[in-house]
């Protein structure tokens, strides 16, 4: 049984799974179609928060730009980790004190505005469409590269799967659907790189064969790997071409923008208490430790099999005549263009230019000795599912890999479209422009706007093949979280006197100004040198976060402070335990006045 069967066995299997999570998980009210009830057991929530988090990003992309930025690469890591860190304990306890279903939700609520609750709507909007387009595109890679289907194809059979359990089960349905997604994706990501790093160190743990010698010699892995790329014309793997003040700027906007994200925010309203939802954080962060202490190994390992299969390798352009062609190649002491590269090929994801003419494969950096340029472009997103194939590693595996990058985009992709569905039908529908709307009329609405959002998604994931690869995508949504909806979430925790004024003058500056920034620089002016302070597209939204943040103080102090109820109600949430499950109409407080 080859690579195509196993491929199919496992994508079509875990599909089912999925479908069948999402019929038994059936959303039969609105309680459990945003937020599972209230009452998801706290490892399990730890488990589906994992998945919802560790998205194409984090699966396919993440050990891709490890693996060709190298030490620059790790802004990605240190982000993310020390981002989900910080809204485990600093934000998720008290929102979920709250007690409402949505980040506009509260919004709405604490600011005491229905004008400051749309604007959170879109900025939720706009974070989640720019994060799922990411998503979406690392999807059309999966099956690009190994159904052997156009990209855009691909995009839409996710797009139909995501559908179905995302519509019908609503958050209980994504919910349980994460738990099963997370278990087959670390099984994909792990199992490879235990064989790599037996295969390239000889030690079957990837965390120490990242720092264990290379097999048969006494040199540390990571400093073959460093001669190895500078003796082609590249700086050392540990060294990077950022400065620092970008890459203190990305790594920011990474960890400021996951603490305001909706989709992983959402995730801490599905515990039924505080202290749950601090356990659940726990949890989630033991279980995506396991991914993220293995992407710098599988990165560099990834490395160094790219170069070794491929660089000065003999291309044989006709696919039909390629096992003969390999055949003389290798009888009369060549390198022939392996299999896996040919196959990738044809998905247009890597790139040949004979720039010499002479038929051989040259990768080469811009400090060559040599003097010969570059031939070779890869893209950085698919190293993690070609690694087993460059490595030669059985069939299953590979099978096993496509299975957990579709589950990685899969689970985001769900938990950003719960974010969609709520905006569309609770914050702006219910809350806001029709308040006598029944449950049963919201429940036919959220799962309109999630079919609406579905269809939207896709397009966004076609259109987003030319904004980058999968994490440069996902890094703009987090740019746009800490400059647009981090500073009032925070302020609204733990400043009573934040008020609504400058709440909305803080989230309309964040969003204006990330989004035309990344605009204007990823689609006018393309040169890194107009830079704003030197700080690219990707680290923006760390800057603009604290203009944001000051914004709102500003404002806040020179308008009238919120009511005294409001500022009660803060006092309140920061007090496990002393709030109702339901928020401020369970509490006995007064309704929103209007404006």
């Amino acid at each position: 049984m080859d690579e195509t069967f196993w491929t199919y066995f496992f994508v079509l299997g875990t599909f089912a799974v999925y479908i069948g999570i999402a019929l038994w998980a059936r959303a039969n009210s609105t309680d459990d179609f945003y937020v599972a009830g209230h009452d998801v057991h706290p490892v399990i929530n730890g488990m589906a928060t994992a998945a919802d988090w560790m998205s194409a990003a984090s699966f396919l992309s993440m050990a891709g730009l490890l693996a060709f930025l190298g030490y620059g690469g790790s802004v990605y890591l240190m982000g993310w980790t020390g981002g989900y860190v910080l809204l485990a304990l600093l934000l998720a306890p008290f929102l979920r004190e709250f007690g409402k279903f949505t980040v506009p939700d509260f919004v709405g609520d604490r600011y005491y505005s229905s004008f400051a609750r749309i604007v959170a709507v879109i900025c939720a909007l706009f974070v989640s469409f720019t994060y799922i387009a990411g998503q979406m595109k690392g999807v059309g890679v999966a099956f690009s590269g190994f159904l052997g289907v156009d990209f855009n194809v691909g995009i839409l059979i996710g797009m139909g799967i995501v559908f179905v359990y995302a519509t019908f089960g609503g958050m209980k349905g994504v919910t349980y659907t994460q738990v099963a997604q997370y278990v087959v994706l670390i099984f994909a990501y792990t199992v490879p790189a235990i064989f790599l790093s037996l295969i390239i160190t000889g030690n079957p743990v990837p965390q120490l064969g990242f720092i264990s010698n290379a097999t048969g010699t006494d040199v540390p892995m990571i400093q073959k790997l460093n001669q190895v790329v500078t003796d082609l014309g590249f700086a050392e793997y540990t060294s990077t071409n950022k400065s620092m003040l970008d890459i203190f700027a990305i790594t920011g906007a990474l960890m400021f923008g996951t603490a305001g994200l909706p989709h992983v925010i959402i995730r801490f309203f599905t515990v039924s208490s505080a202290k749950n939802a601090r356990v659940s954080a726990g949890w989630a962060l033991v279980f995506i430790a396991l991914l993220y202490t293995t992407a710098p190994a599988v990165g560099a390992f990834a490395r160094l099999n790219f170069i070794d299969t491929v660089n000065d390798a003999t291309y044989i352009a006709d696919q039909e005549d390629y096992a003969a062609r390999s055949a003389e190649i290798a009888a009369a002491g060549g390198k022939p263009v392996p299999t896996w590269y040919k196959e990738w090929e044809k998905t247009g994801l890597l790139g040949f230019d004979d720039k010499n003419s002479d038929g051989i494969m040259q990768y080469r950096g811009p400090n060559a000795p040599d003097g010969i340029a570059n031939e070779l472009t890869p893209n950085n997103d698919i190293f993690v599912l070609a690694n087993p194939q460059i490595a030669n590693l059985p069939g299953w595996v590979i099978g096993l890999v496509v299975a957990g990058g579709l589950a990685a985009a899969l689970s985001t992709a769900a938990g950003l479209l719960m974010v969609i569905s709520s905006a569309v039908s609770h914050d702006l529908c219910r809350r806001t422009l029709f308040k006598n709307m029944t449950d049963k009329t919201e429940l036919r609405v959220a799962r309109g706007a999630a079919a609406a959002a579905v269809i939207a998604s896709g397009l966004l994931g076609i259109f987003s093949a030319q904004l980058g690869f999968v994490a440069q995508v996902v890094a703009f949504a987090f740019g746009l979280a800490a400059a647009s909806l981090f500073p009032i979430i925070f302020l609204g925790i733990f400043w009573k006197r934040m008020n609504k004024e400058g709440a909305i003058a803080s989230m309309l500056f964040g969003l204006i100004t990330t989004f035309s920034y990344i605009y204007y620089f990823k689609f006018i002016d393309l040169d890194p040198a107009h830079w704003f302070l030197g700080v690219s597209p990707e680290g923006i939204g760390f800057v603009f976060m604290w203009i944001s943040a000051l914004i709102g103080i500003a404002v806040s102090l020179v308008t009238a402070p919120p009511p005294q109820d409001i500022q009660d109600l803060v006092e309140d949430i920061r007090v496990p335990g002393t709030r109702t499950p339901h928020g401020i109409a369970d509490a006995g407080m007064a309704p929103m006045p209007a404006e």
